[in-house]
Parts: structure tokens; sequence; C-alpha cells
């Protein structure tokens, strides 16, 4: 989520003395965390019940991956816009517009009879999320105004960020199981209504800051990353000479091409090209594409081996991803204490390395691999390096940037992190598309109908996580490119900085 509204509402004058919010600064404190919880927990909860949804609404294995892509891609494509609008508009009102949008989409959503209608209904929940998600940090800056109890509000912030992903998989598998898969997205309605009654209450308005909207550049920008998205996923249903796959290509390349011509020209760039000038920068917004391609894929084909061959019920599922989220959010904490001593790039390399081989271990995995002596291992070493590596790439990534900047770091890397996620989902479904396919060919003999089932699922799966430990040990090569850099990006403020950003990278 963007920090650019904390940079931009940081400086400005605490509410009047009779305000609500100012005597009933814990009410506030609730609202901005339960936005957060309900923005964090949607990607997890949704994950959980992928197979419940496959089913209902006859997706195909690869269509499937559109139900995580179509909300990553609006919501980092529009992140940046969102944040500019909340300093336009005032982060009060962008908060509203922004719960109101989420909470219909999410009620659209459950409703869905058709898998159109169900993706329509997740691109306008990742619109509502990019408006109301920057809001959360700049509330915070503005209604706790002096140290102490802002550092408290922050805390508390973190811990939510940082337990997203266990109590979304829990949640998704509790959701699914006891009601059905519907009920993931309308439980956000009952609590976006209650947000938009409430936050009126405790919540002053802002001061609005005067700004253009790159309108052009976020709109090139998340339908070129769309098309390119399609013309993956598409290449791994139809083939690569498809008229339609092609035609994606060629449009995503003509849009992106337009999106860095408007960038480069726009007196307000939605998009500050120039950050990506800085060589560890540049290596440091790859790594973390590759980084959240291998870790998106990861959730989503572990979910549907554990369901579909396994035989895992949806709460089982859930509880089976727990171990792995707590440790990134362990080892995410550890690391920042070891960053002074070893510096970002050996977290960065080592992490990289702990994923890798989680990642080739999953590959080994067969149709009755059990989940104590073949899944939780790999896990546990994926989420040891995970936690590693998050808080070495967010240093490289907040190091070296001018105070004015800090902002626009800060939103393009959460954007790339979920751009990433779509972008890399897509290239690791064509993969599993295409293994898929193979396998089918060469099924051994004396399988029952379920048995060629799993067998081919298994091999699309075990293939995709061997491809995925290609892109993170690029990482590691990635490290070797980059200049030295300081432990902190400004002393101890930046190292807390840096770790609760790597909590929320993971959580969403």
């Amino acid at each position: 989520m963007s920090e650019e509204t904390v940079t931009s509402t940081a400086g400005q004058s605490p509410p009047p003395k009779g305000d609500d919010a100012t005597r009933r600064p814990g009410m506030v404190l609730v609202i901005v965390l339960a936005l957060q919880t309900m923005l964090i927990l949607d990607v997890n909860v949704v994950n959980i019940a992928l197979p419940e949804v496959k089913e209902a609404l006859d997706f195909t294995p690869t269509g499937l991956s559109w139900v995580l892509s179509s909300y990553l891609l609006t919501f980092g494509g529009l992140l940046l816009l969102g944040g500019r609008a909340g300093d336009v508009l005032g982060h009060r009102r962008g908060l509203l517009i922004g719960v109101t949008v989420f909470t219909a989409a999410s009620l659209l959503g459950g409703l869905s009879n058709s898998a159109a209608m169900l993706l329509i209904a997740r691109a306008l929940q990742g619109v509502g999320a990019a408006i109301a998600a920057p809001t959360v940090l700049a509330l915070i800056a503005t209604h706790f105004t002096d140290e102490k109890s802002r550092a408290r509000a922050l805390g508390a912030y973190a811990a939510v960020s940082g337990s997203g992903a266990a109590i979304g998989l829990i949640g998704g598998g509790l959701l699914t199981d006891w009601l059905s898969w519907r009920w993931v997205l309308f439980i956000n309605v009952p609590i976006g209504v209650v947000l938009l009654i409430v936050a009126p209450m405790f919540i002053h308005e802002t001061d609005r800051t005067p700004a253009r909207f790159d309108l052009g550049g976020a709109l090139t920008s998340t339908v070129g990353m769309t098309a390119l998205v399609y013309g993956f996923i598409r290449a791994a249903e139809s083939g690569w000479g498809d008229a339609l796959t092609l035609g994606s290509f060629a449009l995503a390349v003509l849009l992106l091409v337009v999106f860095f011509f408007i960038e480069t020209n726009a007196r307000q760039p939605i998009t500050p090209l120039r950050l990506f000038a800085d060589r560890n920068r540049a290596t440091g917004y790859l790594s973390l594409l590759f980084v959240m391609a291998a870790g998106n894929a990861m959730f989503f084909f572990l979910t549907q081996f554990l369901q579909e061959v396994r035989g895992f019920t949806p709460i089982q599922a859930g509880l089976a991803f727990v171990p792995l989220a707590l440790l990134i959010l362990a080892t995410s904490s550890i690391a920042a204490k070891l960053l002074p001593r070893f510096g970002p790039r050996v977290l960065t390399a080592v992490g990289a390395a702990a994923i890798s081989v989680g990642l080739v271990w999953f590959a080994q995995i067969t149709p009755t691999s059990d989940y104590v002596s073949a899944l939780l291992g790999p896990m546990l070493v994926a989420g040891l390096g995970m936690g590693t590596l998050l808080v070495g790439v967010t240093t490289i990534l907040m190091s070296g940037i001018e105070p004015e900047e800090t902002g626009a770091a800060s939103g393009l890397l959460n954007v790339m992190q979920q751009i990433g996620g779509a972008l890399g989902l897509a290239i690791m479904v064509t993969v599993f598309g295409s293994a898929s396919r193979s396998a089918a060919d060469d099924v051994p003999a004396g399988l029952d109908t379920k048995g060629v089932a799993d067998f081919i699922l298994t091999e699309g799966v075990t293939t995709a996580f061997a491809w995925g430990a290609g892109f993170t040990a690029a990482t590691i090569l990635l490290t070797l490119i980059m200049r030295t850099v300081p432990s902190a990006a400004g002393g101890e403020p930046a190292q807390e900085q840096t770790e609760n950003a790597s909590r929320e990278v993971r959580a969403q």
C-alpha cells in the first residue's frame, strides 16, 4: 500500500480540539485497522476458495488465475492514482469512495452466476482497494500527531499487516467450508457498511493538495499489463500462434510504449521513471517481480493440489499454510535485526536461495505426497527465505531516496508487488498449461479417472514450481550486479520502516 499519502499529509496541522477524532483516537484506529484488515485479507481469503469457485462457475484450470489477477492488476495499476486522489479530494473522502466501490463489488462478486460476472466484480474490488488503501497510513499520520501515539498506531498497523496472511487463509477455509465460496466476498459487505456509517463520525477530513491526475498513464499501464497477462494465459489455453494471443501481446507492447511516452513528458507522472535510473533500484524491482511471481504461484498451485489431489477440505488447506505465514512474519523481524550486520544484498541473496530450495523441493511432489513428510518442509524453507529476502529487497529499494521522493518510491514498491504477482502468475500458469497438456499425452497405464486427473494436475504444478525456482535463482544473480547498499536508509527509523514494509508486502 502506498505511503505517498503519509509524506503529503504528515506536516499538516492536527484536527481542532473539539473534533470527535481528537477525543476518540481509539475509534479512529479501529476504523483504519478494520479497513486495512479487509483489504489485506482479500487475496488470501479468495485463494483458499479457488477450487470451489472453479467448480461452481466452470473455470478452466488456467482461466482460474484471473480470479486473482483481475484484482491484482486494477489494484496495482491504479494504486498510485488512488494515492493522488486522496491528496486532491481529502483522505476521508477517499476512504469513503474506495470502501463504497469495494463493498458494492464484493456484493456483486458474491452474487455472481458466471465467470465473467465474478471477474468484473474482482476488477472493481481492485479499483476500490486502490482508492481506499493509501488512506490508511495517511489517516494515521494526521490523527495521531504526537510521536508516542503514532508509534502505537503504526505498531498496531504492522501487526494487522503481518498477521493478515494467516488470518486470511484460516478465514477463507472456515467461510468456504461452513458456508460457501460466496461468503469470502459477502463477508466484506457488513464490514464495509459499518465503516461507511462510522467513519464520518470520528474521522475528520484532511486538507486538500492541488495536483494533476495522470489518467493517461494510469490507464495505459493498467490496460497494457492486463493485455500482457491475457496474452500469457491465452497462450496456455490456445497456443502461441493463436490470433488473440498475438493480438494481446501486440496491444500490450503498444500501450506500454505509449505509457512510457506519457510518463516521460507528464508534468506530474503517476510513475516517476527517474526511480528506475538507479542500478540498485532497477534490479531490486526486477527481484521483487521474480519473488512475487514465485510466491503467488506457490499459493495458487498448492491450494489446488491440497484440495483437488490430496482431498483437503478448505479449512484443512487454510491451516496447512499457517506455518508458512507465521514463519514469514517471524523471520522478517529477525532479518531486520540482522540487517546492520550483513547488509541487504546478503539477506536478499540468502532469502532467494532458500526460496529456490523450497520450490525445487516442491517440484518433487507426487499425487500421493503426504503433507508432513513432503510439503511441510519446503513450506518452512520457502517461508524462511521470503521473510529474509523481503527485508533485504525493501531496504535496497528504499535506500538513497531523496526525502521528497520517499512516498513515490514506497508507492511504486507496492505497485510492483501487485503487478509483478499478476504477471508472474500468468507466466507460471502458461507453464502449467503446457506441462499439463504434455502430461495428458503420457499418462501411466492403470490409473482410474481421478488418478489420471491427479497425475495431470501434479505434473503441471511441479513444472510450474521448477520454473518458479528459476525465477528466484535469477534474483541471486541480480544481487551480484548491485552496488553496496547501506544497511538502512537513514538509521533506526528507516530500519523499523523496512521491517514493517516487508510484513506489508507479504501480507498483501
